[in-house]
């Protein structure tokens, strides 16, 4: 309960109790950092004791800090993590009033690193995956399909919604010489995953990928080794789906067993099939769009959150493609 109470000189004391020890240690921050930015940001003294917060101040400042305490207390309960960096920018949010969200989408509580929706677009692509099961996030690269669906992947772990993560793609390049390849199976695939390795190595660090790849809880495979298997409790990504066909995005989709999420990410003017062969992500998006439970978000050059050349880049083989599929009528 937060409980503020008048005191004389028109100050103020904010009293909040967390009613957990472990959100207290959260917020706080390593040696109370996040308490001593609070004071020097906002003029107030904050001091923490048990599961409780007090802080006292200017009237004008401490409501700015029990805003803010809102915001935070919500982000700590989605799993995320509390530094200087982060409460800066919330409070921006609660300056400008934009309040707290309450989705997750604006930011996602990943050990090690702070992951925010940059544009409109990515804001509603994360806000999709914490709400549909299936999920298909198309556009140019640089937008962020595949990092936003990994930093989703892993702070749904990290909440214990799922027990898994499995990442795959089409081994377009190797074809059928995919065994011949030297090494195990993680060894085999590990060219074509790299994009989604490199995410999780940014946000959790190498050692801690590879000790969750040894006992499980992230699982790298082709897509042709689905078949037949049932994927429970897991949070499927896959990546690079402009180079399935039909009959292997359907394989995919249809792989989901209970408390599973597959967020599918493709750049539809990046196929490597041959001319003859149908998209697979084309077909899905077209025929399951309307499907209850399932969500498409597309994106488009000016989400290219990379260099501003990739942007332009982006426009023009958008512009390419709208002239193909003109020209194919």
């Amino acid at each position: 309960m937060t409980a503020p109470s008048a005191v004389p000189d028109d100050n103020r004391m904010l009293s909040v109790d967390l009613g957990d020890q472990d959100a207290m240690i959260v917020l706080c921050g390593e040696r109370d950092r996040n308490l001593r930015w609070m004071e020097a940001r906002l003029g107030v003294k904050a001091h923490a004791r048990g599961t409780v917060l007090r802080v006292s101040g200017a009237s004008a400042e401490v409501d700015r800090v029990s805003d803010l305490l809102t915001t935070l207390r919500s982000r700590i309960a989605r799993g995320g993590i509390i530094d200087t960096d982060v409460m800066d920018r919330l409070l921006g949010r609660v300056d400008t009033g934009a309040g707290a969200s309450t989705s997750g989408s604006d930011d996602l509580g990943v050990r090690g690193r702070v992951v925010a929706a940059r544009t409109a677009n990515q804001r509603r692509y994360v806000d999709a995956m914490n709400k549909h099961d299936v999920v298909f996030g198309v556009g140019p690269a640089g937008t962020g399909k595949t990092f936003l669906a990994v930093a989703c992947a892993v702070a749904a772990l990290q909440r214990h919604e799922v027990r898994r993560i499995v990442l795959t793609r089409p081994a377009v390049e190797a074809g059928e010489r995919l065994g011949f390849l030297p090494g195990d199976l993680a060894a085999k695939v590990n060219p074509y995953l790299r994009p989604l390795l490199d995410a999780l190595d940014d946000m959790l660090g190498p050692e801690e990928v590879e000790r969750m790849v040894e006992r499980g809880a992230v699982e790298i495979a082709p897509l042709a080794f689905m078949r037949g298997r049932t994927l429970s409790s897991a949070w499927v990504i896959l990546d690079e789906a402009q180079n399935c066909t039909v009959d292997q995005l359907a394989m995919l989709l249809t792989r989901l067993g209970p408390h599973s999420r597959c967020v599918v990410t493709g750049d539809l003017s990046q196929s490597d099939l041959p001319r003859n062969v149908r998209c697979g992500l084309d077909h899905a998006m077209t025929i399951l769009r309307d499907v209850e439970g399932i969500a498409v978000t597309e994106f488009e050059s000016r989400d290219v959150v990379r260099h501003p050349l990739v942007a332009r880049i982006a426009a023009a083989y958008e512009a390419d493609l709208r002239s193909r599929t003109r020209d194919a009528r």
